[in-house]
Formats: structure tokens, C-alpha cells, sequence
């Protein structure tokens, strides 16, 4: 039994993605009613194969995830109102497909739906730690979305309007990632735009920062639903001593929240990714801070030397 097609657009954002765009794509090829594949400048085979699976391909230089995704959703011509927002590491279980498939049916007033994602990392299913179940905002009405140009490492979708949770999984599984290094790579690329990211937003938070008080885009209409909590648990987080949270935070998901359940896998992914990648985030931050520290004192020197 086929699954019944989905009134719905899949897009996806890639760069030298040939080991795990095809999974992507085969997986929803026939049930999604389109599929488009937007690149920036790859130099494997990833547009010959999104070609080979019926993708369109568009190209458009990468700035950042966030403005990639404010460019797609704003110019590329669409053929449904709906839209399925995967990465190229991320496929649909067939539960799934037919969730959305019925539901996308009679979706009555809702403009958002999230999605549960299962982690896996180097062949293992990330249970444990916090880290299942989830959800992500993935599948949305395109004229309901809207993104934060202020994001510089992740993109988080937001809709005005209602919002639902899916039953069924999604799973991402990154091939490019089978190599350790690779992460290491990728997120020590990611703790310094994280960090940008940080100093970025508590700069716009602070009265006193004159000019840079002003969002550089109008703040988006944030939904309830997952995401406000996970608002809610990152205003905790940034109020935490730096140093010490990256301890506290490894701690409660390795011990607290049952990561030591997820075996060597989840020994690695839990101490690196919540241990030593917050801690460079926080090394990095340190830094911005006491940058900007300098350059204010020099400036406040600078005004209060005397005209001669």
C-alpha cells in the first residue's frame, strides 16, 4: 500500500550534500505533490542527483541558514500553500507520511505543525538526555511563516497563527558526520557564530547600546507550543555564569535526564555536544565581551579628553 500524496511542497537547502540528499528525496518522491532543491554552489553531485530524483533545483549564494530561507520561501515560485522545510539529512517515517498526508486533508485554522525528531548519531538512536522527543516546526502555511535574520547558526521557523504536534518521527542522520572530525569541524565552526549570535542579542536587549538596540529585521510573531519553552529555558541559560553552565548542562543531561542510557554513541554526542561545543560557544563569548569592553573604555577615554 502507497502512501496517499500530500498537498505539499518539500524544500530543501544544500551544499555538497551528494551522501545524504538522496535519501531525502527518494523518500518523499511520488507523495509530495513538488519537491525543490535549493544550492549554493555545490561541487559534488548533489544537483545531478536532485535532478535524477525530479527535484527543481534553484541556486542562490549562502549567507546565512536564516537569510537562505527568507530568499527561498519569498522567491522561489511554489506550487502549494504548504511547505515541508527538511534538511538534506532528514527523511519522514512512512507513519509520518501518512500523518501529514491526512491531516494536510482538513487542516482547519492550523498554520503550523511540528515535527518529532529522532537524533542519530553515528548509527544510534539519541534517546536519551533531553534529546527525544523534539519537535520542530517544519511543515507551515508559506504565508504564515516568518524567520529571525538575527539567527546566525540555527533558523527556527515561526507562524502567526494555531499550531499542532505530530505523532510520528522524523529522522535526521547525517552521513557527512560519519567522520568525527567532520563535527568537530562543523560545530567549532558553529560555537563562533553561536557566540556572535549571543553577544548579538544582548547587545539589541540593552537600552545602552544605542543604534544597536534596534533589531536588524522586525521581530517575528513567536507561536507557543515547543518552541516557547525552549525560549523559556535559553533566558534561563544566558543568566547562568559562563564556564560553569557548559558543567551543569552536561551533568544534567548525561546523568539527570538518562544520557548515560545511550551507550558509546551517546557518551560522545552528549560530552561533545553538550559539554565541549557550549563550552567553546562560552570561551568565544568571553572573548566578544572583552572586546567590546575594550573598545568602550577607549571610546569613553576618547570623549573625555580634553579640546585643545
Amino acid at each position: 500500500m502507497t502512501d496517499p500524496r500530500a498537498p505539499v511542497t518539500l524544500v530543501v537547502l544544500t551544499f555538497n550534500e551528494e551522501r545524504n540528499l538522496p535519501a531525502c528525496l527518494e523518500n518523499v518522491a511520488g507523495w509530495a505533490a513538488d519537491m525543490v532543491v535549493v544550492d549554493s554552489g555545490s561541487t559534488d553531485r548533489t544537483v545531478a542527483l536532485a535532478r535524477e530524483f525530479g527535484a527543481r533545483v534553484v541556486e542562490h549564494p549562502f549567507e546565512t541558514h536564516t537569510r537562505q530561507w527568507q530568499w527561498a520561501l519569498a522567491n522561489v515560485p511554489l506550487t502549494t500553500d504548504w511547505v515541508l522545510a527538511l534538511d538534506a539529512d532528514q527523511r519522514l517515517t512512512p507513519e509520518l507520511r501518512a500523518e501529514i498526508a491526512e491531516r494536510l486533508q482538513q487542516p482547519g485554522e492550523t498554520v503550523g505543525f511540528f515535527l518529532n525528531r529522532r537524533q542519530i548519531f553515528r548509527g544510534r538512536w539519541i534517546r536519551h538526555g533531553g534529546y527525544y522527543p523534539k519537535y520542530l516546526l517544519k511543515l507551515f502555511r508559506r504565508a504564515s511563516v516568518s524567520l529571525d535574520d538575527t539567527e546566525l547558526v540555527d533558523h527556527h521557523f515561526q507562524v502567526a497563527g494555531r499550531t499542532e504536534n505530530l505523532r510520528f518521527d522524523m529522522i535526521e542522520d547525517n552521513q557527512n558526520e560519519a567522520s568525527i572530525a567532520v563535527w568537530i569541524a562543523k560545530h567549532n565552526r558553529y560555537a563562533t557564530l553561536q557566540a556572535r549570535q549571543d553577544v548579538l542579542h544582548e547587545s539589541l536587549a540593552d537600552p545602552a547600546a544605542g543604534e544597536s538596540s534596534a533589531p536588524a529585521s522586525p521581530p517575528a510573531h513567536r507561536a507557543g507550543g515547543p518552541d516557547a519553552r525552549t525560549r523559556r529555558l535559553k533566558r534561563v541559560w544566558g543568566r547562568l555564569p559562563l564556564f560553569v553552565r557548559p558543567c551543569l548542562y552536561v551533568f544534567y543531561r548525561y546523568v539527570l535526564r538518562l544520557g548515560f542510557l545511550d551507550g558509546k554513541e551517546g557518551f560522545v554526542f552528549h560530552v561533545l555536544q553538550g559539554f565541549w561545543y557550549r563550552l567553546l560557544v562560552d570561551i568565544n563569548t568571553d572573548e566578544l565581551r572583552s572586546r567590546a569592553a575594550v573598545r568602550n573604555d577607549d571610546t569613553a577615554r576618547e570623549v573625555k579628553l580634553p579640546i585643545r
